[in-house]
């Protein structure tokens, strides 16, 4: 039984469809300085059975704009962010690995900071809720973003 929920586990948890997160979220994140050091946020708040369809469903017009307050407004559904950021660490790292593999990422190592390559040339699926939460956290540092969310870095 134990190997059929592992199965499960792998075809729903995997890094090539999560390496499309990723790279989603960067490639619309800006203005933000290490931002390597937000890549462990990406999986947990995108998997979130609430904070998806949230994220998917965020506005950034004229009329009407999401913002974090308004996306993380219920403090209670963050309670287990970081058992969640702790959980899928490996798979996060395996992610980033394949963004890099695939060269849609690169990480400046002395600014950590992880940029877009050949946006033009995108051969992946955006996937809307990684980039709203990549506009979302943009202009926004590091520090805010953990404090807002209750979760340290590890």
């Amino acid at each position: 039984m134990t190997s059929l929920v592992d199965a499960l586990y792998v075809t729903k948890y995997n890094p090539f469809k999560y390496g499309e997160f990723v790279a989603s979220f960067y490639s619309e994140l800006t203005n933000v300085e290490n931002n390597l050091l937000l890549a462990p946020l990406i999986v947990p708040l995108c998997s979130h059975h609430v904070f998806s369809g949230k994220l998917s469903n965020a506005k950034f017009g004229v009329k009407s704009k999401s913002t974090v307050w308004t996306i993380f407004s219920d403090r209670e559904l963050l309670y287990d962010l970081q058992e969640r950021l702790d959980d899928f660490k490996i798979l996060t790292d395996q992610s980033l690995q394949y963004c890099l593999a695939n060269d849609w990422l690169e990480i400046e190592i002395k600014m950590l900071n992880v940029i877009r390559l050949n946006p033009e040339e995108a051969t992946f699926v955006k996937q809307k809720s990684a980039a709203n939460l990549g506009t979302l956290f943009s202009n926004l540092s590091v520090i805010d973003i953990y404090a807002l969310l209750g979760a340290t870095p590890r």
